[in-house]
Parts: C-alpha cells; structure tokens; sequence
C-alpha cells in the first residue's frame, strides 16, 4: 500500500510540474514537447529526481496508448475540407518521404556509427515519420497561423505517416532475426496487411461509433467516455487482426470529427484534455528513460545522424514526394524544416529493445538523441521561421469558443461566442440589425469584462464578445457574418492580403489599364478569378501571383471558387 500511495504522489507531483513549466513555455518559445521531456530526464536516475526506471515494456504500452489517444483526437481536429487540397500531397509524404527519409538517414547513420546497412535502416526507419503529438500542438498554437494547403499537408502527413514508419521497422527487424528465411514477399504482404486493414477499420468503425453516439441516451458525461472507449476499442482491435492501429485510430477521428455529433463540443474538450495527459504522461516517461550519462559517448555521431535528417533528408524527401504537387518553394522550405520528431521515434525505439536484438539500447539512445536536437531545434523555429518565409497569417477568424447544448426536444446547438476586432465590419452596428439567421437568439455581450444587461447592448464597438445560440448547420455562416472586415483591415492583415481589395469577377483587361500588369495578350477577356486558377492549383486564401511589380492574393474562398482578392503594390514588398 505505502508503495502504491508514493507512485501516486510521484506521479501527481511530476504532472504538476510539467503542467506549471508549461506556463513559461509561450514566454520563452519553447516547444512544450520539449518540457515535459527535459522534466522526465530530471526525474531520472541522472537527475535530482533519482527515479530508476527502465521498464521498456511498460514504456512501449504507455507509448503506444498515448499514441492511439493523440492520433483519435488529431483526427478530430482536421477539417475534413483540409483533404481537398492536403490529402495527395500529405499521402506522398507519408510514404515516399518516409522511404526517402529512412534510405538517407539510415545510409549516414551506418556509415557515422560502423554499423551494417540494415543496422543503419533500422536507425532511418525509426526516425523516419513525423510526429502527430509535436506537429498538432505546435500548429494548434496562437503563435502560428498558416494557409490551408501547408496546415493540411503537415497535419495530414503526421497522421498517417507512422503505419510507413511501424510497417519498416517491423519489416526490418523480421528480417534481422531470420534473414534467411524472409522474403520481400513477405513485406509487400505486411504493408499491404497494415495499410488496408488500417483503411477499413478506421473508417467503418468511425462510422459505427458515430451512429452510436448519436443513437444512445446517455448522461451527458458518458458520451466522451464512449468516444474515447470506441476510439481504443478501433485501435486494439486493428492492431489484434494485424493492421496499422494508429491509421485506424486517425481515420476514426477524422469520422467523428466531421460529422453530425451529439455533445461534439464536450466531446472534443474532453479529448482535449485527455490528449494532454497522454502527452505529458508518455513524454515524462521517455524522459525517465533516457540516462544523459549514457548518451555523452555517442553526442557527437547522433549530432551528426539528427543534422544530417533535417538538412539533408527531409528537405530531399519533401522535394521528391511534393515535386508533382507545384507547392511554392517557401511552403515546401516551410514543411521540410517542420519535420518534427517526436514520440512516434522513441516508440519505435522500444521494438528492438524487445525484440533482443544486438545493439537495442544504441539504437534507444541515438533515437532520443535525434528526438531532442529536433524539438530544440526545430520546434523551438516553427513560428519564426513562418515569419522569415513569410507564411505567417494574420488570424482572421473571430470565434473564440463553441459550447455544446443538447436541448429537450432538439439536438444539434450551441452557445458561441465570437469577438469584434478593431477592423470588423461590425463595429458600430447596433444589436437588433445583425444579419444573422431568424432562428439564431443573442443571449449576451460583454464589454470591458462585464456582462452587459438587454438595454444597454446598443451598438457593437472593438473588443465586445457576442454569445449567441445556434444550431450547429448556422456556424459557417455565422462565422462569416462575425469575421467580415473591413476591405483595407488590420495593419496584419494589410501588410499580408495587399493595400486594396479588388473584385474577382473584375476583368483582367481593367487591372491591366489601371495598373500596367503584363499578362498574355489573350487574357482580357477573362475575370481575375479564372485568370488566377490558370496558374494556381486549387487554391486556397493567402495564395499569390506575382505580375511584375505587383502582387495578386487571395483572401477569401468560397469552396473552391475565389470570392475575395488582394492586391499588394511594389512598396509593400520591396
């Protein structure tokens, strides 16, 4: 009992520990992964904490359960549009960069470390995915707001880029341990096994789950435990039947998160905070893994393994995989830098481990090495360097929280509330002259952090917080109700989408004579919309086309048409 009782306070203290170093993390720029792995290590048996632990079983289990958790809730959280311009190019990098990735790294990392070749890509298939936990937080921040196509392809790709990096890393070691006797027959069969089984089972029983959700009376506080049992429940049982649990577990999410859901907001909050235990609980753990005293031998070689993938791999990897997608050269710059590892590596790591193979515990620690110099890094840039490349929008969005109501007698709504920026189109516009649907109720404004009562609502001014009720089918247009702005905007939003608005079913011949722009001589007749889609493939708000001197930018999409249009003049970049 007295041995249970200190696990307990143990745990508990380290959870609260990293919960509180997280709060200096926006201040400082540091990636939050990297907090709760650096107080693990502190914890550790090197550490002042003086924790031994090494129980790699129990490590692969909790790393593989926070897994399934982070990649059902990431799921959650893509907007199934995103697939609309992210899925093919997200699907190239998850398996020709994850192959490209493993044949580099793996080639250095034999040669670097006087291992053989399949040693080495072991090491390259290890390291060779993505992470979903680092890539989700650090793009989920308020610090980074990028376009459509990059946030797509960089979330899409995280999630599903680990079945590619589990399939070579279980294809390698069975061949380690019988080289003889395996074939590539063999491995053909494993990918295609993991891969469509994966594929299958994520989205029927992501369907499955979602009709039962919504068939089921159930308190309101079982339905996210429901969510997070079936999400498990698809993981393990893929897994079992010898599929990839984690594409399983992706795509299930993907279903729920983008469909009709009774409690979807408490369903997501819950998640939300279940993802952060998971990462915390599995990064702390890592940490006490990791013995830094044993690491100070191969610094210098790991060093090299880690720059080699995120100088060399990567931006190769992205090239390849991303060449027959015309990504602009800053989006693909953008993307080969934000190749995070994380956990997924450390996971993988642990297989060796188990498998009893010669030179495991090197391979743990070269893994962690590498795990560390990227999250130090990279993920300590990911917001600058989105400023240097300047891929980095000006958020534009004005709903700040969503609050799931189940009603008696109707299901499907909510109380949201948005804010009313300085450059809203809104501002001064009084209560009762919103255009917002009939079915629609305000139920408050709050000014200067109060509560406003009926009578004193008024007109809206700069910083008012709006609460309404709705149903969940009126939130796109409500959110295009409260996020208009005015056609010039925010200093942000002026130095990013252009000095002036201009309409795209205006003819090119018009922009022509106003401005000079050299275009084909064909191309007068046709609207700036349809003359943009010639040289841009599907695409999305923040997307330019440079003519001469000058600028075009998209600002606004309507599905896949172009609704709005910037312009930026030669001394807004020059």
């Amino acid at each position: 009992m007295e041995i249970a009782n200190h696990l307990i306070l143990v745990g508990g203290l380290l959870f609260i520990v990293s919960i509180l170093a997280s709060i200096l993390s926006p201040r400082l720029g540091v990636p939050l992964l990297l907090v709760f792995l650096i107080v693990g290590m502190l914890a550790g048996e090197d550490g002042p904490g003086r924790i031994h632990f090494g129980d790699y079983h129990l490590a692969n289990l909790a790393g593989t359960a926070a897994l399934a958790v982070i990649l059902f809730d990431g799921g959650m959280r893509t907007p199934l549009q995103n697939f609309r311009v992210g899925l093919r190019p997200a699907l190239a990098l998850a398996t020709i960069g994850v192959l490209v990735t493993t044949g580099i790294t793996g080639a250095f990392a034999a040669w670097v470390l006087h291992l053989s070749w399949i040693e080495g890509l072991l090491i390259g298939a290890i390291v060779g995915s993505t992470d979903a936990a680092a890539v989700f937080s650090l793009l989920h921040t308020n610090a980074v707001h990028l376009n459509q196509r990059v946030t797509s392809a960089l979330e899409i790709e995280s999630g599903t880029n680990d079945p590619m990096a589990v399939f070579l890393t279980l294809g390698l070691l069975q061949y380690m341990l019988a080289p003889l006797d395996y074939s590539w027959l063999e491995g053909v069969v494993l990918f295609v096994q993991q891969m469509g089984l994966g594929l299958l089972f994520g989205l029927g029983g992501g369907w499955l789950l979602t009709q039962l959700l919504n068939r089921l009376e159930l308190s309101d506080s079982l339905y996210p435990l429901l969510a997070l049992s079936g999400g498990m429940l698809i993981f393990g049982g893929t897994a079992l039947l010898g599929g990839s649990g984690f594409l399983a577990a992706y795509l299930a999410g993907l279903m729920l998160g983008n469909r009709p859901l009774r409690a979807f907001a408490s369903v997501r909050r819950f998640h939300d905070g279940i993802a952060w235990l998971a990462q915390i609980g599995m990064f702390l753990i890592l940490g006490l893994l990791a013995t830094p005293s044993r690491l100070v031998p191969l610094a210098i070689p790991a060093l090299l393994v880690a720059l080699v993938l995120i100088f060399a791999a990567r931006p190769i990897a992205v090239a390849l995989a991303l060449a027959p997608f015309s990504f602009p050269w800053r989006e693909q710059a953008y993307i080969a830098w934000v190749g995070l590892r994380g956990s997924v590596p450390m996971v993988l790591a642990t297989f060796p481990l188990l498998a009893g193979i010669a030179h495991a515990q090197m391979f743990f620690d070269v893994a962690f090495f590498i795990v560390l110099v990227s999250l130090v890094l990279q993920g300590w840039s990911v917001a600058p360097v989105a400023r240097l490349l300047d891929l980095q929008m000006p958020q534009t969005s004005a709903r700040v929280r969503r609050i799931d109501l189940d009603l008696p007698g109707g299901a499907g709504h909510e109380i949201v509330s948005y804010r009313i920026s300085s450059s809203s189109m809104l501002v001064g516009v009084k209560t009762k002259q919103l255009p917002i649907p009939d079915v629609s109720r305000l139920v408050s404004v709050a000014r200067d952090g109060q509560l406003l009562p009926y009578r004193a609502w008024g007109a809206l001014q700069a910083g008012d917080y709006v609460s309404l009720l709705a149903a969940q089918s009126e939130l796109p247009l409500l959110d295009e109700v409260f996020s208009a702005r005015h056609p010039t905007g925010s200093a942000d939003e002026v130095r990013y989408f252009g000095e002036f608005a201009i309409d795209p079913q205006a003819h090119v011949d018009a922009l022509v004579a106003a401005y000079g722009l050299p275009v084909p001589a064909d191309a007068g007749n046709q609207t700036l919309a349809d003359f943009i889609a010639v040289y841009l493939t599907r695409p999305v708000v923040g997307d330019r086309l440079r003519l001469g001197e000058m600028e075009l930018i998209v600002r606004k999409m309507d599905g896949e048409r172009i609704v709005g249009l910037g312009i930026r003049l030669p001394h807004e970049h020059a």
